[in-house]
């Protein structure tokens, strides 16, 4: 096996096959990916090191996704708050965006990036926040109040099963299992 590779033994290679939707091959890769994320002094202590956001965030899979700081703050087990994450932390981020995860699981994690205040629905500022984040922060690309307003609206309409005001985890899944694209697109690949 190559440097990084004889630092995963082989248990553990055969538990993370186990326990996510990824590969040998994948899980070696990110292993190497992450591990080269780290300083070089802690490269060998690789598994049990946490890696920080600002690190996380130069991978180029990351780098230009608009909900960057979400999928950190999703995926981290940190105590700190800080969305370090973990080398397991890292692989089921990759697992969750891999071609093998389910429509049930990238929906699930998806609800939870786009619920940006936690409290598991989305409401009207969560939307507002995702909108931002699709079109962009830039002045000629932001919608005006009232293209905003009646864009949530229309989703609110769609998807708002209970007429509740806000969308929960079994209406998001049921406007997702509805879009083909959905676990296709929802994907990162090293």
């Amino acid at each position: 096996m190559g440097g990084s590779a004889s630092l995963l033994p082989r248990e553990a290679l055969g538990e993370y096959q186990e326990l996510t939707f990824l590969s040998k091959q994948e899980i070696l890769l990110a292993y190497k990916r992450f591990s080269e994320l780290l300083p070089k002094e802690e490269r060998e202590n690789a598994r049990s090191a946490r890696v920080p956001k600002s690190q996380i965030l130069t991978l180029p899979e990351l780098r230009a996704n608009p909900f960057q700081h979400r999928i950190c703050r999703v995926f981290s087990t940190s105590d700190d708050g800080d969305d370090s994450m973990s080398f397991e932390d890292f692989l089921d981020m990759l697992s969750v965006f891999s071609d093998s995860a389910t429509s049930e699981i990238k929906s699930h994690y998806a609800f939870r990036i786009f619920d940006f205040d936690d409290d598991g629905t989305l409401d009207r500022k969560d939307l507002e926040k995702l909108v931002n984040c699709l079109t962009g922060q830039g002045e000629e690309s932001r919608l005006s109040n009232a293209e905003m307003e009646q864009l949530i609206q229309n989703i609110l309409e769609e998807s708002d099963i209970d007429k509740d005001g806000t969308i929960n985890l079994s209406e998001f899944q049921h406007v997702v299992s509805r879009s083909p694209d959905f676990a296709s697109s929802f994907k990162i690949v090293l």
